[in-house]
C-alpha cells in the first residue's frame, strides 16, 4: 500500500508540472499577441472587397430581382392565388386544394384542411431581410444596436456588399418592348396572350438568373443563416441580436446559432402543389402521393403557357398518374 501511494504521489506531481507548463504556453501575453494579429488580418482582408470581377454579377442579380417583382406582379393580375390563414401554404388558383397539410393556429394541430384567403406578392416571393452594414468586416452588431441599423432585403444587402448600387436607375426595368422587357402596372387587363407569355418567359428567366447569380456571390461573399429560424446576416460572422423566435431554445435568451447560408435561404423557392391536366379540378387528399410540386414562380409562369426547363419535370411529375390504378377482377 505504501509503495502504491508513493507511486500515485509521483504521478500527480509530474502531471502538475505538465499542466503548469501548458498553462504557461497559453499565457495571456501570447493571447493578446494572437488577437492583434487576427484583427490586423481581418482589417487587411477587408481591403480586398468588393471584388471587381463580381460587380457585374451583383448588378445582374439586382436587375433580375426587379424584373422578377414586376413580372410576378403583372401575372397576379391574371392568375389568382390563395394562401392559408393559419400556415404558409400557397396554392395558385381560384380555389385551394383539399390536401390536409395544415398545422393549424400556432401549430396546435396536425394534418388539417387549409382555410384559404386571397394571396398576394409576398406569399410567392417571401421577403427575407438582413441588417445593412457599411462594410462587410465592420464590428459585430450588438443586441442594443439592433434598432440603429436599417433592415434591407438580404439579396440587396449581398449585392450592396458586392459593389452594386441598388439605387442605380440602369438596374430598373424598362418600359415594354419587343425583347420582353416590361413594367408592371396594377390593374392591367388589356394584354394579349402573346404578351402574357412574353411576360412569363421574362419572369422565368429573371428567376433563374437571380438564383444563379446569388449562388455565384455566395461562393465569394460570406453569409450566415440561423439554424433554428430564418434570420440572415451578410458577413463572415453573425450578429449578436437576441431575436431568435424558436420557443424551445429560449434558454439561450434568443441567441442565434449561425451556419453557412445557401441560395434557398436568401431566395426561398416556396414549393407548392401543382395541378396537371390529368388531375381532378380540386386536388384531393387521397391523391397527394401522386400530385406534383413546383416552385411557386415556376408554377405561376406555366399558367401563361410557357415550357419550363426539363430539370423541373421530375418534381412536377408531368407524366405521372393522377390516382391509384384499380385493377378489376
Amino acid at each position: 500500500m505504501a509503495l502504491r501511494k508513493k507511486l500515485g504521489e509521483i504521478l500527480i506531481s509530474k502531471n502538475n508540472i505538465l499542466w503548469g507548463w501548458e498553462r504557461k504556453f497559453y499565457s495571456t501575453e501570447k493571447k493578446s499577441i494572437l488577437r492583434s494579429m487576427i484583427e490586423k488580418r481581418i482589417e487587411s482582408r477587408a481591403m480586398d472587397y468588393p471584388i471587381r470581377g463580381m460587380i457585374p454579377v451583383a448588378k445582374d442579380v439586382l436587375k433580375s430581382k426587379n424584373l422578377l417583382i414586376h413580372g410576378v406582379s403583372t401575372l397576379l393580375n391574371f392568375f389568382p392565388i390563395v394562401s392559408c390563414k393559419f400556415c404558409s401554404e400557397v396554392y395558385i388558383g381560384e380555389e385551394g386544394h383539399l390536401i390536409q397539410t395544415c398545422c393549424g393556429f400556432k401549430r396546435h394541430g396536425k394534418k388539417l384542411v387549409h382555410e384559404w384567403t386571397v394571396g398576394g406578392l409576398n406569399d410567392l416571393l417571401v421577403p427575407v431581410e438582413a441588417f445593412h452594414l457599411q462594410h462587410m468586416f465592420q464590428n459585430i452588431v450588438k443586441h442594443h444596436e439592433r434598432f440603429d441599423l436599417e433592415r434591407v432585403p438580404a439579396v440587396v444587402e449581398l449585392c450592396w456588399q458586392a459593389g452594386a448600387d441598388p439605387y442605380d436607375e440602369a438596374l430598373l426595368p424598362r418600359t415594354p418592348s419587343s425583347d420582353g422587357d416590361f413594367s408592371a402596372v396594377d390593374g392591367i387587363k388589356s394584354i394579349t396572350n402573346q404578351d402574357l407569355r412574353s411576360v412569363a418567359k421574362t419572369t422565368l428567366n429573371a428567376w433563374e438568373t437571380l438564383r444563379e447569380g446569388v449562388q455565384k456571390l455566395l461562393l465569394v461573399y460570406p453569409a450566415k443563416v440561423c439554424k433554428y429560424c430564418s434570420e440572415i446576416h451578410i458577413g463572415p460572422s453573425g450578429h449578436l441580436a437576441r431575436n431568435c423566435g424558436v420557443f424551445k431554445f429560449q434558454s439561450w435568451r434568443g441567441t442565434h446559432f449561425w451556419k453557412k447560408a445557401e441560395v434557398d435561404d436568401l431566395v426561398p423557392p416556396k414549393i407548392v402543389w401543382r395541378r396537371r391536366p390529368q388531375d381532378p379540378p380540386v386536388l384531393l387528399n387521397e391523391g397527394r402521393d401522386f400530385y406534383g410540386h413546383a416552385p411557386a414562380v415556376i408554377d405561376l409562369c406555366t399558367k401563361a403557357g410557357i415550357v419550363v426547363p426539363t430539370r423541373y419535370n421530375c418534381m412536377m411529375k408531368i407524366q405521372g398518374l393522377a390516382r391509384p390504378v384499380q385493377f378489376s377482377e
